[in-house]
């Protein structure tokens, strides 16, 4: 079957297209014919070799969500999954392949009416950005902002918030081009990427969602209100600064708070839950997946590219 691995760490032109073996699923694995895979930020930082020290390493297949139909079932595995098109997670690695495997746990089986391509592109993001608000404890009539706002956990968090009974939600981004377009997503307010500008937004904020991270990140405790809380779903920019825990300390009466959150802390039966939820409303349209562009497999370098040119509104989803 045809892949993409990690010849060499650094930039896209390190991908290569490889021929591997099919595989075979062991017990508790399905194989999922890829439909569609999702490209998300955390496979370029992987890529770059920047989490080498977690255990990545040259050779590793990119990738953690796949749409697609059950072809094989392993040991202890319900054979009733064979022919049903599912989402799967295959984990940190192994999605970039026309034949993925994934844990029985980590599939949800998909609505007629829902594409492959759409259940990649809300798949991850749609749970990683209902949870984080949750873990902000954001409630109807608080003011929110989205920082990073033109990926796909940023427009998820815009559209979630929205619904969510939000009294403003603004949102960081890099053009105005890309601001009414999260306008119509239901941002309220558009602000550069230092948290500038917007006519009329609001001088602070009950929650921010940070999907960005790095450098500048403690600049952003400035923007919340008395008990303000921010969470860092991301880091698409790298760690923040090491001391950037003394922003909150010198506006100790202000009672701020901060948090990192993944979704790997909530409960397997919860995700798919949500999951499901959102893959039924999408189908209907009261969700939107907003997908930048659709390549074929063999074009993973191509797509890494635009991904660090910071060129992508949304996701961008390969296919075999």
């Amino acid at each position: 079957m045809k892949a993409i691995v990690i010849k060499t760490f650094g930039g896209p032109e390190g991908l290569a297209v490889v021929d591997l073996p099919a595989p075979v699923p062991a017990a508790g694995q399905v194989v999922i014919a890829t439909e569609a895979m999702g490209v998300g930020g955390v496979d370029a930082v992987i890529r770059s070799g920047a989490l080498a020290a977690y255990g990545f390493k040259e050779g590793h297949i990119p990738g953690g969500e796949v749409a697609g139909t059950v072809t094989a079932v392993g040991d202890g595995v319900d054979a009733s999954w064979i022919g049903r098109r599912v989402w799967g997670f295959t984990g940190t690695g192994g999605g970039y392949v026309e034949q993925a495997l994934a844990p029985v746990e980590e599939i949800v089986p998909l609505p007629a009416n829902l594409s492959a391509v759409d259940a990649v592109t809300l798949g991850s993001s749609g749970v990683v950005a209902h949870f984080g608000l949750r873990h902000a404890h954001f409630a109807p009539g608080e003011t929110v902002l989205v920082r990073g706002a033109a990926g796909s956990i940023g427009i998820m968090a815009v559209q979630l918030a929205a619904r969510g009974g939000a009294a403003a939600v603004a949102v960081t981004t890099s053009s105005a081009e890309r601001g009414e377009r999260l306008r119509r997503l239901g941002a309220t307010h558009v602000l550069d990427r230092s948290g500038e500008g917007g006519e009329q937004a609001p001088a602070g904020y009950d929650v921010i969602i940070d999907v960005v991270a790095g450098q500048d990140m403690p600049s952003f405790f400035d923007r919340l209100n008395p008990n303000g809380r921010m969470v860092a779903v991301g880091a698409v920019a790298g760690r923040p600064p090491a001391d950037f825990g003394t922003k909150i300390m010198a506006a100790f009466q202000k009672s701020m708070s901060f948090a990192a959150f993944s979704a790997a802390t909530v409960t397997g039966a919860d995700r798919h839950a949500v999951r499901s939820e959102q893959f039924a409303a999408a189908g209907r349209g009261e969700i939107a997946t907003v997908v930048h562009e659709v390549l074929p497999l063999d074009a993973a370098v191509l797509a890494h590219r635009k991904m660090d040119a910071g060129e992508v509104f949304g996701r961008i989803v390969l296919t075999p």
